[in-house]
């Protein structure tokens, strides 16, 4: 009953959707083990958040906090080469809208300040990540999830005043970090059928090979990066003259999706050896207003030519975003 919503906080906390299934895997095991020793003085949903959270705390001590290239290091210069993929787990996942639950019934409480898929954008993800452990953990349970201080404190093993001083602290750090809009606030503003056309200019686009075309849709300081390669784009200049000498150069099929609340593109990449497209990349674009003020490209595998484990396989992640694992023939 109450998986599905322990996934998404744990993969707010983890910024992982392999971390978080992890995290609520043993979750789950510590809670049936400590089955007996509830008592009933809270609802189950506080005990099994707490219980959530700290597997995921946990998890935290001995991993790195999860980034995207723009904030890994400086942008490529002009004609740069492409660094080869940094296969370590260092990078933020991308994570399906059809994943998002509500909370329980009863609505959301007011302590809750984020909606949920706000609270999943690229951006919101990206403070957090710079958050100590435990002040992002407060954040979340406070302000996403709506838990009481006195709940929160109770979830976490620790006091009230350590609660609403931690939360103050995290407050400033994220609210330094976030754009002035939400993606959820610009994608209202644009309605349905604009952001469709916009994310079928962007796929017609790419699969012409028209980079004037698509560099016409971006902010003059549009930002192009591809986790896991660590090297990224900033600028029309710099962002044009890759698409030309990379992707622009490659056979491409779309179909546009939702994922950390913005919207998406997935990207099938021909692949001639096997004779059809296979799924290989999303691509989350940030809008400023109309225009694509930032294209997170989260690479699979067959994009990379790599068979490490720690690579999203596109056969089976394309699937969570409702995207087919394969390129329909005909299509």
């Amino acid at each position: 009953m109450h998986r599905g919503e322990l996934r998404t906080h744990c993969y707010r906390v983890l910024g992982s959707t392999q971390d978080a299934e992890d995290a609520v895997q043993n979750a789950m095991l510590r809670a049936w083990r400590g089955l007996q020793s509830f008592e009933g003085r809270g609802s189950v949903r506080s005990w099994l958040y707490s219980i959530a959270t700290n597997a995921a705390l946990d998890m935290t001590r001995s991993r790195s906090r999860r980034e995207l290239p723009v904030d890994f290091g400086p942008a490529a210069a002009y004609g740069a080469s492409v660094a080869p993929p940094l296969m370590e787990p260092v990078w933020l996942e991308p994570y399906p809208d059809q994943w998002l639950v509500g909370t329980s019934a009863g609505g959301i409480s007011p302590e809750a300040r984020y909606e949920q898929r706000e609270s999943v954008e690229l951006a919101f993800l990206i403070a957090l990540q710079h958050l100590p452990p435990l002040q992002r953990a407060v954040l979340i349970l406070r302000e996403v999830v709506g838990f009481s201080a006195a709940e929160t404190a109770s979830q976490l093993g620790t006091t009230v005043p350590s609660v609403t001083s931690a939360l103050q602290r995290a407050r400033v750090t994220v609210a330094g970090r976030l754009p002035a809009r939400s993606q959820q606030s610009v994608l209202r503003d644009l309605g349905d059928q604009r952001v469709a056309d916009i994310a079928r200019r962007y796929a017609d686009a790419i699969e012409r090979g028209d980079a004037d075309a698509l560099v016409s849709m971006l902010t003059q300081s549009a930002t192009w990066s591809m986790p896991p390669i660590p090297t990224w784009f900033s600028g029309v200049a710099a962002v044009r003259e890759w698409l030309i000498r990379d992707p622009l150069s490659e056979r491409w099929k779309h179909r546009a999706t939702v994922a950390n609340g913005q919207l998406a593109v997935g990207c099938y990449l021909f692949d001639s050896a096997v004779g059809r497209y296979e799924p290989a990349v999303i691509d989350v674009l940030t809008l400023d207003g109309d225009k694509i003020a930032s294209v997170t490209g989260f690479l699979m595998g067959s994009a990379l030519s790599e068979d490490d484990g720690d690579c999203l396989v596109g056969e089976k992640v394309f699937p969570c975003f409702g995207l087919p694992a394969e390129w329909p023939e005909g299509d």
